[in-house]
């Protein structure tokens, strides 16, 4: 059985003809223009009760532009809760000024993102004016979006330990290495992270981190499993991940896993996950 109401805690929405997305080259199945009316069909017969757009990676010229763009389509969009906004946090103190542009889009920037995955040197994260910008968002009360590879893990727990002022959320559980069927190192680096009290952990991106093959409850639930015992539900909650979740299975397949997967949580705590900890992380 579906939950009653799931707010969904990281939805992607773009248009490469518009706003170039230079990482969707290569993915012909990702890029093409993915708006609010294929979302809204993606999750047919799924009781989305609220939803937390997060930024795209798009070309850093553009980014302004991308949040502005959400905001606009918040008037059709009623479900749309809160945006986590792209923002360039490595250039230190004059990070300030493109937070203030951003306060000026309005109520709805909730946070914001920048993006890791993609760097090679794995202490980027914890250069000094990284981490300046990031205190900066204390001054906003807004979270930041941790999107990493496992192997960054160690880094980005020392940048929330330097921060205790600000609310961190770990995207797709940090991205544990599925397709290997491996759990270590990646299991005590998230039980580390986990132990400070100002993060949060996204069950999101898990089934694109997976083997086509590996589709079953079983093969995810030792991951989700762990991050629910360290985080616990109060700290960790859903998000889908559209339309990048299109390359492993449909918004259907992915929520009627997790329901099966998290079967034996008491009905309090899944309403935790489902959407009660995306409300208080993203202060919904």
């Amino acid at each position: 059985m579906l939950p009653p109401a799931i707010i969904d805690a990281h939805v992607h929405l773009w248009n490469p003809a518009e706003l170039p997305l230079p990482w969707l080259a290569g993915i012909p199945a990702l890029n093409q223009p993915f708006g609010l009316a294929e979302y809204q069909e993606a999750t047919t017969d799924v009781p989305i009760a609220g939803m937390v757009y997060v930024e795209t990676d798009v070309a850093p010229q553009f980014a302004v532009l991308e949040a502005e763009r959400v905001v606009a389509l918040a008037p059709h969009a009623p479900h749309l809760r809160g945006i986590v906004a792209a923002a360039p946090v490595e250039y230190g103190a004059p990070t300030r000024a493109y937070l203030a542009a951003l306060q000026r889009l309005g109520p709805l920037i909730k946070g914001v993102r920048r993006n890791l995955q993609s760097e090679t040197d794995p202490h980027f994260c914890l250069k000094d004016d990284f981490i300046t910008g990031v205190h900066l968002l204390a001054d906003y009360d807004w979270s930041f979006d941790l999107c990493i590879r496992h192997d960054q893990l160690p880094a980005a727990t020392e940048l929330v330990r330097r921060s205790p002022q600000v609310r961190f959320v770990l995207d797709h559980l940090g991205k544990p290495p599925i397709r290997h069927q491996q759990l270590d190192p990646w299991r005590d680096d998230l039980a580390r992270l986990a132990q400070l009290p100002n993060v949060w952990c996204k069950v999101s991106g898990v089934l694109t981190e997976a083997d086509p093959g590996q589709m079953r409850p079983a093969d995810i639930a030792p991951y989700v499993a762990h991050a629910l015992t360290v985080f616990g539900p109060a700290r960790t909650l859903f998000g889908g991940d559209w339309p990048v979740l299109r390359l492993a299975a449909s918004y259907q397949q992915w929520v009627r896993l997790l329901v099966e997967v998290l079967s034996s949580l008491a009905a309090e705590a899944q309403q935790q996950f489902w959407g009660g900890t995306a409300q208080t992380v993203y202060r919904l």
